[in-house]
């Protein structure tokens, strides 16, 4: 069984900074793609990062030029480097991973991954 458990949230003034992280746990598992995503309450949830092992990368429009999603090979983890956080990035914040190649714009489409973490939250204060 696959485990994607995330970790790294937590409170921050707006302006700062947080570094989520997604470590992968379980058996062995080589993933095409690797997300971001995260749900407000009272809202869907949608989309914030991706990246494949192919080297396509991909922001939402609202997290674009202040957040960097990055891996370490090595320990199989996954990160989503934010800055600059607004009040409205406030959210729990999920990864999730795909197994198979697909198109870049599937990358945006949460129903496109096979794999949830539980979430942490990211709340930002004004």
């Amino acid at each position: 069984q696959v485990q994607l458990v995330e970790s790294g949230g937590g409170l921050v003034q707006a302006g700062g900074s947080l570094r989520p992280s997604c470590a992968t746990s379980g058996r062995t598992f080589t993933s095409y793609a690797r997300g971001w995503f995260r749900q407000a309450p009272g809202k869907d949830r949608e989309f914030v990062a991706a990246m494949t092992w192919t080297g396509g990368i991909y922001y939402a429009d609202s997290v674009k030029g202040r957040t960097k999603i990055s891996r370490d090979n090595a320990k199989n983890t996954v990160y989503l480097q934010m800055n600059s956080l607004k009040p409205e990035d406030t959210a729990s914040y999920y990864c999730a991973a795909r197994r198979s190649r697909s198109s870049a714009q599937a990358m945006y489409d949460m129903n496109e991954y096979d794999y949830w973490g539980q979430g942490t939250q990211v709340t930002v204060s004004s």
